[in-house]
């Protein structure tokens, strides 16, 4: 089932997304929930950020080689995690589908795209084992954790390097049905692919991940974690479009501007 958020009209509304129409509904997508009976063309639909989180989770370096690629951009030996740790992102940066990231005008020439798969919750998860963890998860989206790889190095914490507004685009939609072990990431970068990945190859699994955090914090419905990225990153530039796909999930696509 493919589930999406829209504008409709002056407020936001979940919906369903059936072949190319949008089917609205009262209510949340992992709750109680009701059609409306409204149907939008999806083609001139608006798309927003398909859900706003209550908490927003990131692996963060999770795949081998871009541990190895990082390291390479700071001048250090790379360090594998030995366990599998969350940690945070924020929703200010949240834009959607079609929407601008915006590299602020002091930025460095270092601002690089992550492609990731991302998961969302739909009950409240507390202390489950890893054959529990995805019994917890709604679905899945698109991920793109934009960083400022010169403020990732330099900074005390990553507030301005993956926080700054539109650094995070996420979409278009919701997926449900999955099994994320059998999918794959391939990056483009105005048209060329500079990226392919799978899923399985990650450090820790999404199932080890949730296990884990699950000891020491409660997910909630419509919570999200990223699942970090594979490979070597470029330089985005002003004019870029960056797109990430993941086939049975679909494509995310943003173009890049400079802040003037």
């Amino acid at each position: 089932m493919r589930w999406c958020r829209f504008q409709d009209g002056e407020r936001a509304r979940y919906g369903v997304i059936e072949g190319d129409t949008v089917i609205g509904v009262d209510g949340e997508p992992w709750g109680a929930y009701t059609r409306t009976g409204s149907a939008h063309p999806l083609a001139s639909t608006k798309l927003l950020v398909p859900v706003i989180p209550p908490t927003f989770y990131a692996a963060g370096l999770n795949y081998r080689e871009h541990v190895t690629e990082v390291a390479k951009t700071q001048g250090i030996e790379p360090a594998f995690p030995p366990h599998a740790d969350v940690g945070y992102r924020a929703n200010n940066a949240l834009i959607a589908d079609g929407e601008e990231i915006v590299i602020p005008r002091d930025a460095t020439e270092l601002v690089q795209y992550e492609g990731e798969l991302v998961a969302v919750f739909e009950r409240q998860c507390r202390r489950v084992s890893e054959a529990e963890a995805l019994d917890h998860v709604f679905g899945y989206t698109i991920g793109n954790d934009v960083s400022e790889r010169t403020w990732q190095r330099d900074d005390r914490t990553f507030f301005r390097s993956k926080n700054t507004d539109t650094f995070k685009p996420m979409g278009p939609w919701i997926e449900t049905d999955l099994d994320p072990a059998a999918l794959g990431v391939t990056i483009r970068l105005s048209g060329r692919e500079v990226g392919h990945y799978r899923v399985a190859d990650a450090i820790f699994s999404l199932q080890q991940f949730i296990s884990r955090a699950s000891q020491y914090v409660t997910f909630y419905p419509g919570d999200v974690l990223w699942m970090g990225t594979d490979g070597a990153t470029e330089n985005m530039h002003d004019g870029d479009v960056v797109e990430i796909e993941i086939p049975g999930i679909g494509v995310l696509r943003n173009p890049v501007v400079k802040e003037r």
